[in-house]
């Protein structure tokens, strides 16, 4: 299974330019199998996204992307999320309660939003984005060692805002699943491996 675990849809993210029509019709062009909504701080796109994903045929996962006072996190499985800015780790218990599922996503963009070497400090943290689609390469080979030191789950996403950058990068997992339940059952539980669009289709790494 293909998914690209990071894009953000114009109704909840006010600095996208892409509807979720646009997402999935770029995602199935490209052998994508399923998408992940992370829009910041909300997942109000959720019942929208469950409706249309029926419609479609086609397995859209909502999480979220929540700026906690050391940077960004994305996650799944959780039913709501702190109403104001936590620490990482507090964010991340809230979603080890939950059961759900963490990544710290673009850990060493230069952008204010990133963990860095928190990443050494919080505990339960379960994937990070080794490939994000908006961050330049030296900064996610950092994330690639990192995340391979602390022995943690590498994710590959796009973090697209606007259609061309949909499905640059992704993650493959080792079987198809149609429902959020699945889904964060597989992560937990199975390899992943970031992949990388190369204009045809995807090659599948586990270095770059």
């Amino acid at each position: 299974m293909l998914i690209d675990m990071h894009l953000h849809e114009i109704t909840y993210s006010s600095d996208s330019f892409i509807d979720l029509s646009q997402i999935v019709t770029v995602a199935k062009q490209k052998g994508l199998d399923a998408v992940c909504i992370t829009d910041h701080d909300s997942m109000g796109l959720r019942d929208y996204a469950e409706e249309y994903s029926k419609k479609v045929d086609f397995p859209i996962f909502v999480g979220i992307e929540f700026l906690t006072e050391h940077g960004d996190i994305t996650a799944w499985g959780i039913d709501d999320y702190p109403a104001i800015k936590t620490s990482a780790q507090e964010f991340i218990d809230h979603v080890q309660k939950s059961g759900g599922f963490s990544v710290s996503c673009h850990p060493f963009r230069q952008n204010n939003r990133s963990l860095e070497e928190h990443l050494l400090d919080v505990k339960g943290l379960h994937g990070i984005e080794v490939l994000n689609g908006s961050t330049p390469l030296e900064a996610n080979q950092k994330a690639l060692r990192y995340c391979q030191e602390l022995g943690l789950k590498p994710i590959g996403a796009s973090d697209a805002h606007r259609i061309g950058q949909i499905g640059k990068y992704a993650t493959w997992l080792p079987e198809k699943v149609d429902n959020l339940k699945d889904f964060i059952a597989q992560l937990h539980s199975g390899p992943t491996k970031p992949a990388i669009w190369n204009g045809i289709n995807y090659d599948i790494v586990e270095a770059f």
